[in-house]
């Protein structure tokens, strides 16, 4: 089974500001995390990457925000999504975007 393509969905947020969104179903859990997800939650403003959720192989569920990597729990795909969206909504109300 290869992969299947779950989402992949680019939001314009802003003329300063994009989210990019990417998730699959793998056949087997991506090295590192525990489920059969493969993602990349992307917020990109002023074209810098200012946040993103993604489990490369080998570092399992994190996100990166302000130079720091910490790592994610979540139940689902839509749990994930809904973190990330918090997470770009609490970072657009502090930078006044």
């Amino acid at each position: 089974m290869d992969a299947e393509l779950l989402l992949d969905d680019r939001h314009v947020l802003s003329d300063r500001a994009f989210a990019q969104v990417k998730a699959w179903r793998v056949p087997a859990p991506v090295r590192g995390s525990h489920h059969r997800l493969r993602y990349s939650f992307a917020f990109v403003v002023d074209g810098e990457c200012v946040l993103r959720f993604d489990n490369e192989p080998g570092k399992g569920d994190h996100m990166h925000m302000d130079g720091i990597e910490t790592p994610l729990e979540f139940d689902d795909l839509n749990g994930l999504q809904a973190d990330f969206w918090k997470e770009v909504d609490e970072w657009m109300g502090r930078n006044g975007l």
